[in-house]
């Protein structure tokens, strides 16, 4: 592979019904920031990267753990204290699922537009 057709990840985007107000959420989650802004888009830069977010008016939340409308992707977060971390992400405007199958390392929510997220202290790297 040469530098001129090697590939790399830039952000995963997320479809939403306000990609303002949804990269809000999540760079005051993260403490990151916004960085770009236009009438259909929002991009956030914070620690580990950027996150992206596309309005769309026909965005349908996934129904998670019921499969009647999937998830097609969700995030994963790292942290050092998830009882800490939980009650930041719950006053930001994150609901948590009753599900929860990973209680003892990872727990698992939904922004404010539905889109479930992990928060972790299980770095897949380390073990």
């Amino acid at each position: 592979m040469t530098v001129s057709d090697r590939i790399r990840l830039s952000s995963p985007t997320l479809n939403c019904p306000d990609a303002v107000a949804l990269a809000t959420f999540y760079a005051e989650i993260t403490g990151g920031r916004i960085v770009y802004v236009d009438p259909v888009w929002a991009t956030v830069d914070g620690p580990g990267g950027r996150i992206d977010f596309q309005s769309d008016p026909a965005y349908v939340p996934p129904t998670w753990p019921d499969p009647s409308t999937p998830i097609q992707m969700h995030l994963d977060f790292f942290v050092d204290d998830l009882a800490a971390t939980q009650a930041r992400v719950i006053a930001a405007g994150a609901t948590r699922y009753d599900h929860q199958p990973n209680v003892d390392h990872c727990l698992v929510f939904a922004d404010p537009a539905g889109h479930p997220f992990c928060l972790s202290t299980w770095d897949l790297l380390t073990h």
